[in-house]
Order: structure tokens, then C-alpha cells, then sequence
């Protein structure tokens, strides 16, 4: 529906209103977004423009993708990393403090905004689907960097569209730094790496495949090829030393059950909103869409030659519940829970180099709920299936909708709780579950509590889950109840939380939450 003409029908059913000041706000805004504001005096600026264009993926072959072209207008030139032969957007690195404007361009032939990923930022700075651009508008972004270091990232968010621009290629890491970060003993330079894990489905002519049946969008894209970093087949030759690995889950829908093939442990040291206070071993590591964790790798002892490979390994198809799928069309990709080699690493170079990582990596508060103002009556949130769509409480997306329990009010902390299942499944009857990463736009949050009753997928995940540290995505297994401690602070708004199973998002699986000042 056309935005201007959503705003005539307000919606009284349900409890849900169409917030009309906030829409008026937001057209405001929209006036003045392609000028600069004169007394903002940004220590980083760049062009970012979304284009279409042609990559080298495959040898003599050019595949059409969606890219982020990158023009730096002020700034250290250190401060963005371009990715040769990949489709994806560029590594830009910043500090904790630093003012950032971005002059974001749309080329596309469909409008699309940019939304930063996990950054504590305004609603008009968030990239709200509302303030979605057409072809050769321009959206300034003005903000300062507010958020503790982390991996962050970002991409587009217009609606019903984010699938099919994530998938083309729209996709890029946004890496802050700070002092506490810079006190201790990490890996740096070429021994900092970022890995963005996406999966694609490539036709004969090396060109790309999405969405071939309705049933691949209820499920959510799955591809049959892992790409490392936009590029497919990916190794990198390290040396015997200690790395810090940056993972991020860029796939649609694909969840990655990650662990290395020799066996060898994972450092865990950060998750979504950066450092932990202390690292954590595990023997593999649950990664939803959308989410990051960090890891340090420590290849000393090996020789010349050796290899290591990161694979995703096998559990049970998460989509296949009851047998729901099967006969319901064929699909393209491999299905959820496949193994899979992720990437390859070779050791060329012995360095003698004792690494040592520090016992204590950050400060985090306590987890301390006794100050959430509903503390004992939570707000739930529940993901499910509603007469063949995908809800959120029985609602699908509207622009600028906002029922009675999703408001919230500034300077308060708040318990909410979301649960995977149960609602009205119609025609499916209730054998549609499927798992669900969620995703709460603007805010870091923390887990208090993962409850899930007793299946082959939750004990073959179970060991798997970082809940450690802030967060601002996590994944919701089928029957999963997952409570978290949010707090409301500095911005007053409208801001999404939804599936970030894009094809779900897309569907309408997302809805807005309102802070009022």
C-alpha cells in the first residue's frame, strides 16, 4: 500500500491505532533529508549509493548483483576496508564518539533505505522502512557513534522488499571501537578478520536464484553454496598465531551450527553488542540470522601446510516439524541443518608469537531485573503462524502502526517476553513452527532466561547458544519461551522489532514499538 494513502485508513481494531504525529513528523523529516545540517561537523563522511551492477564471483563469468558503492567525502582513509571480486559493501571502522554522516543514494529501480544494525540511534537515523527513498532520491544520515565496540552492520529495510536486496547483495559490517577495547591485548590489523556467512543458489550461467516457488518464501530463502565474505569457496592462508574472527550470519533464513572440523574449541569473546566481560569455550556455536559473535582462533603449534576448516554441522531440519513439507514443492537450496564447509584456513607462515588472552575483557553490569517496571508481568510477544501468515501477536506489519502493548514510555526498563508458537494456524493446523530470530531495532538488550520443552533440535542446539553479554538478535526455537531485559533511553520513537528471517520480515512478521518522552 502506498505510504501516503496508509495514513487515511486509521485502524482501530485490535487496540491498534495509526499513529498520525509521528507519520506527519516523518514527512516532514523526508523534506529536509537530502540537505546537510550545517552546524553538524562530522569527523566521517562519505557517499554510500546502492546500485546495480556486475561481479567476477566464478572465473570468466559476471553475475548481476546488487552492490553499496563507497565515495569518502571526509575522513582517515583507514576507515573503510573495500573487499575486492565481492558483492558486499564495505568494512567501515569507527570509534566510540565520532560523528558520521552518510549520504546515502538510492540507483535502484525499487526504493530502499539503510538501516545500521544494532546502533543506538534516532528514529529518523534508523532507517526506518517509512523513510524509504526512490530511485535518485538522497537520505542523509547524521548521527554519533553511541555504542560500546562491536561488530555491527548494516543493509536495506524498505518493506516487503529487504529479501530479495539483502540477497542481491546489500550488505555491509560497521566496526567500532573503544578505549576499553584498546586496553587490552586483541589481535589487530590483518589478524582481525571479518567473515559475513551468507548462502546463495547460482543458476547455470552463474547468475543468482531467488524465491522459485511460494513455499522457499514461506520457509525463508535457503541456498545450495556457502559464500565467505561475498566470495564462494573461500580459504584464507594465516600463520601460526592468534586471530580474532568477526562472524556474522548474513543469510536470509539459514541458521549455522558452527565449529571448526579438527575439533578444536571456540574462544568466544563478544556476541552482538560487543566484548563479553570474560571469554567462554565452547565446542560449537548457534548463529541466527542476523547475529555476530566473536572468537579468537589461535592456529600456533601448527606447520606449514596444515589446514582447519570452519563447517557448520548437522542437526535436525528445523523446517520439517511434523513433516509439514513434505510434498509441498521442491526447493533450490540445501535444507536448515545440512553440514556444511563454511570456510578453509592453510597455515603459510610460522610466527613464534605467545599469545595470552586476558582473563577479563570488559565491564558489564549484573544482570538485575528488580528494576524493570514489569517485573512480574511481562510483555509477551508471541511468534506464530495466523491463517497462513506469519504474526506477531496475530498481527502482521502496518506503516505506522502501534497497538496498545507496544508502547513503552522513555527512561524505563521493561521484561519482554517472546514465545514461538500457538495463535490461530488455520488450514495448517498447528503443524507450521518453524524457528524464528528476532531482531529489536535501536537498543541492546540482555537475556534473562531460554526456556524450551524437550526436542531432538533443542538438545542438538542447546550447547550452542551464547546468551552472555548485550544483544540485539537471538533465535526463538519452535515451543522456545526467551525473556529479555530492555532498557528505553536518550531517543523517543517509532522503532521495529520483527523476524529476521527476511522473507518472514517481508511478509509481515514485523511490527513497530513506540517510546514516548
Amino acid at each position: 500500500m502506498d505510504r501516503r494513502k496508509f495514513i487515511k485508513g486509521t485502524l482501530l481494531t485490535s487496540g491498534i491505532v495509526a499513529t498520525t504525529g509521528i507519520f506527519q513528523a516523518c514527512k516532514k523529516y523526508s523534506e529536509v533529508a537530502a540537505k546537510r545540517t550545517e552546524s553538524f561537523m562530522p569527523d566521517l563522511e562519505f557517499d554510500l549509493i546502492s546500485k546495480q551492477g556486475k561481479v567476477n564471483l566464478f572465473r570468466n563469468i559476471e553475475t548481476e548483483v546488487y552492490h553499496y558503492e563507497f565515495k569518502l567525502v571526509k575522513g582517515n582513509t583507514t576507515s573503510v576496508q573495500e573487499i575486492k571480486d565481492s558483492y558486499l559493501g564495505p568494512i567501515i571502522r569507527v570509534r566510540k564518539g565520532q560523528k558520521i554522516r552518510v549520504n546515502y543514494k538510492n540507483q535502484l529501480n525499487d526504493e530502499s533505505i539503510v538501516h545500521w544494525h544494532g546502533l543506538h540511534l534516532s528514529e529518523t537515523m534508523d532507517g526506518h522502512p517509512r523513510y524509504a527513498i526512490e530511485k535518485n532520491q538522497e537520505y542523509v544520515y547524521e548521527f554519533q557513534v553511541l555504542n560500546r565496540a562491536g561488530t555491527y552492520w548494516f543493509h536495506p529495510h524498505p518493506h516487503g522488499k529487504t529479501g530479495p536486496q539483502v540477497y542481491g547483495g546489500l550488505a555491509g559490517l560497521f566496526i567500532v571501537s573503544d578505549d576499553e577495547e584498546k586496553s587490552i591485548n586483541l589481535p589487530k590489523g590483518r589478524y582481525d578478520v571479518p567473515l559475513v556467512i551468507q548462502d546463495r543458489t547460482f543458476n547455470s550461467d552463474g547468475q543468482l536464484v531467488y524465491l522459485q516457488n511460494p513455499m522457499e518464501k514461506m520457509i525463508g530463502f535457503l541456498g545450495n553454496q556457502i559464500l565467505i565474505n561475498g566470495k564462494p569457496d573461500f580459504k584464507l592462508q594465516v600463520s601460526s598465531v592468534a586471530y580474532r574472527f568477526r562472524l556474522l550470519n548474513g543469510s536470509n533464513s539459514r541458521i549455522y551450527k558452527v565449529a571448526f572440523s579438527n575439533g578444536m574449541p571456540l574462544t568466544v569473546i563478544g556476541t552482538d553488542g560487543g566484548l563479553l566481560e570474560s571469554p567462554i569455550v565452547k565446542d560449537y556455536v548457534v548463529l541466527a540470522p542476523a547475529e555476530r559473535i566473536d572468537l579468537i582462533v589461535d592456529f600456533s603449534g601448527m606447520k606449514i601446510g596444515d589446514k582447519v576448516e570452519l563447517v557448520s554441522l548437522p542437526f535436525p531440519n528445523p523446517n520439517m516439524s511434523g513433516g509439514m513439507m513434505g510434498g509441498m514443492g521442491s526447493f533450490s537450496g540445501l535444507p536448515n541443518g545440512s553440514p556444511l564447509k563454511l570456510a578453509e584456513f592453510r597455515i603459510n607462515k610460522i610466527e613464534k608469537v605467545n599469545y595470552r588472552l586476558p582473563k577479563r575483557l570488559s565491564s558489564i553490569p549484573p544482570l538485575n531485573i528488580s528494576g524493570a517496571i514489569n517485573v512480574n508481568n511481562p510483555r509477551t510477544f508471541r511468534f506464530a503462524m495466523s491463517n497462513m501468515s506469519w504474526t506477531i501477536n496475530g498481527r502482521t506489519f502496518g506503516m505506522t502502526e502501534v497497538a496498545s502493548d507496544e508502547k513503552v514510555r522513555l527512561n524505563t526498563t521493561e521484561v519482554w517476553e517472546f514465545i514461538n508458537g500457538g495463535g490461530r494456524m488455520g488450514m495448517m493446523g498447528g503443524m507450521m513452527q518453524m524457528p524464528h530470530p528476532v531482531h529489536i531495532h535501536q537498543l541492546q538488550f540482555r537475556i534473562i532466561e531460554r526456556s524450551v520443552g524437550n526436542s531432538a533440535l533443542w538438545e542438538s542446539l542447546k550447547d550452542g547458544f551464547v546468551d552472555n553479554g548485550w544483544k540485539d538478535s537471538f533465535l526463538l526455537l519452535p515451543g522456545m519461551r526467551v525473556k529479555v531485559l530492555l532498557s528505553f533511553k536518550d531517543y523517543s520513537g517509532l522503532f521495529l522489532y520483527h523476524c529476521h528471517n527476511l522473507e518472514h520480515e517481508d511478509m509481515g512478521m514485523m511490527r513497530n514499538y513506540f517510546i514516548s518522552s
